[in-house]
């Protein structure tokens, strides 16, 4: 039986983190920085996660990965929950977790780029309501590591630069952190999913990355144009607080939470992808899963 991870352990979390990220820029599903999944199998989509293990736990075993590589998992916004200890911020765990899940199912589970992980790679501050939540992070780190947590840092940088900025199926779902505000669009550039990203568009206020993953002031109309150019039926979104879940705008867009009590996921029949409204059915809330 394999040992388990050291999580105290400078030396195998880097390890492991640099082995997650090159399987994730390795992935044959892979093309500039987005996903292609095929229009076969099942995804289960979340919402975002926000260090919650006990979802992350019930999301991993209702994916049912181990039944057919065709099973894929998306999971985002995995960093800077509300549960600190003695007031730091000890999610780098939860991405340990995510990443040994990488190298274990390296071609079924998708970790997208969020605007936390985002800030967390550029130092740019951002909150949840209990200081900065970058600084409480790297408290964390430097705490469990000491001389070493700068290096540990570095791994987990490498493992967000890895992550796609969007995943996409054949027949037409999207998954993405979100989509850029309406009047930012003559600055987005919607040809973005195509190329890897650079270091620019990690940074505001311009960057086609930080605008996908921050925006919350899209419109119907903008993703109709979005949907358009990228051959979408269905966005599945996270970044805004939804209390029952779940929540549809417009026919094609489901914002999923994946983090509060009542948090929900989205499985989808990758060769049937229907819309918002239509999916809406098939939405289960995480209370009614067993932990894996």
């Amino acid at each position: 039986m394999e040992a388990a991870l050291n999580l105290n352990d400078a030396a195998a979390i880097i390890d492991l983190m640099e082995q997650a990220a090159q399987l994730m820029r390795d992935d044959p599903h892979r093309r500039g920085c987005a996903l292609h999944l095929p229009a076969e199998g099942r995804l289960l989509a979340t919402g975002d996660l926000h260090d919650n293990t006990m979802h992350l736990q019930k999301v991993i075993g209702f994916a049912q990965l181990d039944g057919s590589l065709n099973n894929h998992v998306m999971l985002h916004e995995l960093i800077h929950g509300d549960q600190l200890i003695n007031g730091m911020d000890f999610s780098y765990r939860m991405l340990a977790r995510v990443a040994e899940l990488v190298v274990q199912y390296p071609t079924q589970v998708h970790p997208l780029l969020a605007n936390h992980e985002m800030s967390q790679l550029t130092g740019a501050g951002v909150s949840k309501g209990a200081g900065n939540s970058v600084e409480l992070f790297e408290e964390a780190l430097d705490y469990v590591f000491g001389d070493d947590w700068e290096g540990v840092a570095e791994s987990i940088r490498t493992f967000f630069r890895a992550m796609p900025l969007a995943l996409l199926s054949d027949d037409g779902v999207c998954c993405a952190h979100s989509l850029p505000n309406e009047r930012m669009m003559n600055r987005f550039e919607s040809d973005v999913l195509d190329r890897e990203l650079v270091e620019a568009d990690y940074h505001g206020p311009f960057g086609s990355a930080y605008l996908m993953c921050w925006g919350r002031a899209y419109t119907v109309a903008q993703a109709a144009e979005l949907a358009a150019q990228w051959s979408v039926k269905m966005f599945v979104l996270g970044h805004q607080h939804v209390p029952d879940g779940f929540d549809i705008v417009g026919q094609q867009i489901m914002v999923l939470n994946s983090d509060h009590q009542r948090a929900a996921c989205l499985p989808i029949d990758l060769a049937n992808v229907s819309n918002a409204h239509e999916a809406a059915l098939l939405v289960r809330p995480l209370s009614a899963m067993s932990a894996a």
